[in-house]
């Protein structure tokens, strides 16, 4: 990895194909395997812009979305090498794509410094031998997947047998393609997921130690990724790198802690990272053991961060305090149309958003908080469908489908048969009419995220169909607030590594601050929605995440001295803020207490 920033991955469909964009240029990036049917459209798509044969993967053949999943992934490997090696074998020159690949480099990579070394010499045999230097050098950008572990529905053959659950065909297709990178598993743990890795030899070492797939665990505290990383472990699978992402400050699906901070959890990695490598490596060299496998030493374990990074001082200062290795850089590259796939509309609506148009809603039929984007056009088309009385959509792919309250078979909470079902039964329930508008606006908040966070790549290719919907879903983190205008992918990496300021008179508090307001508020709102109905375990559950945020606080204070590639000025905001909070908690009443 050459450059110490990814690009994580940016819902089903808006970085389907960044790897393809941005891994000819050495930018590692992750891409969404879950939608098999996007992955189908876009490798058609890919075959009728490159001129290559496409032979569609039929879904009446056995295993066809594992198969789909496999031929997308070859396909971007072969786009990539052929990009790269065009651009390596191109002659250097300023200007040129080969100058640009070392141009996007930090200024502290090795790299950078002897292409600059390059560019002041005469021409003739050193300045030629030391381009061919600079060729043999370069590398290309990760090619990830992703895979959300809870996203699992089992599916049932004709026969009425069960047979692969959707994570498994994911990961199936991942394995047997030719890639030679990590699968990021996320949101939680799945056992069944888990287990399944131990079927794919590429996630074990070969005789010289390599391991050709490798797995990286997205977590947001060091408990669970420790749990995680010891059940694997005991299989015999390495976590190659956990991705510590923030709980609320991110896009997505929002997992928020019990008020446990990044800064924080960050500290317990980097001061526990060595007790966890040995302690795992234990259990790994054990099962590779029992399995006719010598591991002489752990294999590598890297540590990165994602989620509301802003400014190249705050990734710098995460890099080197506490010891990461990458840092995660996701939302803004919703504005860089270079390298993701996002509808004119939307990319322009983001552009001009404020930091109210983003927030954390209940429209996830996972039951999970959801970053949302108020304006997008998913979330108009769900009002209107509320304004004439059929609440809910149709549901055709089925990827997030459980529930089970009114059907046999699990249907989507954000379906149109749920929500009219769940809707008649709360009207025949005696409810006030204040609390049935509350239950119902939480039933028909649900938005259909299969088809929503798909559709920006459908336009922005010209390959929507007929039955495709326009309503675009989007779900970036709140971040993204104070990034302003679309920007080319040199700007946005020449940002990352402090070249330029893209954020210039935006008011932005430090990442730290940020993430713990939104805590805040996530708290205080949850007090309110409980209040009426407070339980023990309810009041427990709010006194300790209380007292994590002002553990939290308490930690910060005693950051902010060593935060010493800012101003003093910088630091003395960052204290008073965090006064300011903390007065705000102190005087948050839990109900019992009032």
């Amino acid at each position: 990895m050459i450059h110490s920033f990814h690009i994580p991955v940016l819902g089903l469909a808006y970085s389907v194909d960044t790897p393809v964009k941005v891994a000819p240029l050495g930018i590692s990036s992750v891409a969404s395997i879950v939608d098999d049917i996007l992955l189908e459209r876009m490798r058609e798509h890919y075959a009728g812009q490159e001129g290559f044969h496409f032979e569609p993967v039929s879904d009446k053949m056995p295993g066809f979305r594992s198969k789909r999943v496999t031929a997308y992934l070859d396909m971007m490997q072969g786009l990539i090498d052929e990009r790269f090696e065009q651009i390596r074998s191109a002659k250097l020159a300023e200007g040129g794509q080969l100058a640009r690949y070392f141009e996007l480099l930090p200024d502290s990579s090795p790299l950078k410094q002897e292409y600059s070394r390059w560019l002041g010499m005469e021409p003739g045999d050193a300045r030629d031998e030391l381009e061919n230097t600079l060729k043999s050098r370069m590398k290309k950008g990760a090619v990830d997947v992703n895979i959300m572990a809870k996203v699992d529905k089992l599916n049932y053959g004709e026969d009425g047998e069960a047979i692969n659950s959707d994570a498994l065909e994911s990961l199936k297709g991942f394995a047997e393609s030719r890639l030679e990178s990590s699968v990021v598993l996320s949101a939680g743990m799945n056992p069944r997921l888990y287990s399944y890795l131990e079927n794919f030899p590429d996630f074990f070492p070969d005789e010289r130690g390599y391991i050709r797939k490798r797995v990286i665990l997205k977590v947001s505290d060091y408990r669970s990724a420790l749990i995680q990383a010891k059940f694997l472990a005991k299989k015999g699978v390495w976590v190659s790198e956990f991705r510590i992402e923030s709980g609320l400050n991110c896009g997505g699906h929002a997992f928020a802690t019990e008020g446990y901070l990044l800064g924080p959890i960050l500290e317990e990695f980097k001061t526990r990272r060595t007790e966890m490598t040995g302690e795992l490596f234990g259990l790994y060299q054990k099962a590779l053991s029992e399995r006719g496998i010598e591991s002489r030493q752990p294999p590598g374990m890297k540590i990165s961060v994602q989620g509301g990074i802003g400014t190249a001082a705050e990734s710098s200062f995460l890099l080197e305090y506490y010891e990461l290795d990458a840092t995660g850089w996701g939302s803004p590259f919703l504005l860089v149309p270079e390298a993701v796939n996002i509808d004119d509309e939307t990319m322009l609506q983001l552009a001009e958003a404020g930091k109210d148009d983003y927030y954390i809603s209940g429209s996830s039929p996972l039951g999970v908080p959801f970053n949302n984007f108020r304006f997008s056009a998913a979330e108009k088309q769900r009002l209107e469908r509320i304004a004439q009385g059929r609440p809910g959509s149709p549901c055709t792919k089925k990827y997030l489908v459980s529930d089970t309250e009114f059907t046999k078979e699990p249907i989507c909470t954000a379906s149109r048969k749920y929500q009219a079902l769940k809707l008649k039964q709360l009207q025949n329930a005696g409810l006030t009419e204040e609390e049935y508008r509350k239950q119902a606006d939480q039933v028909m908040e649900k938005l259909c995220l299969c088809e929503g966070l798909v559709t920006a790549a459908y336009i922005r290719n010209n390959i929507s169909r007929k039955k495709n919907t326009t309503a675009v879903a989007v779900c970036p983190g709140p971040n993204l607030a104070y990034f302003s205008r679309v920007f080319s992918l040199d700007e946005m990496v020449g940002h990352i590594y402090g070249k330029v300021n893209l954020l210039m008179n935006t008011g932005r508090s430090n990442m730290f601050i940020n993430e713990l307001n939104l805590y805040m508020d996530y708290l205080r709102k949850d007090i309110e929605t409980n209040i009426q109905t407070l339980t023990d375990k309810k009041l427990k559950y709010f006194t300790k995440f209380k007292e994590q945020l002002q553990n939290g606080i308490q930690y910060y204070k005693e950051l902010i001295p060593r935060i010493t590639n800012q101003t003093e000025a910088y630091r003395l905001k960052m204290m008073e803020e965090l006064q300011e909070i903390e007065a705000k908690l102190a005087g948050l009443r839990i109900a019992a207490q009032v």
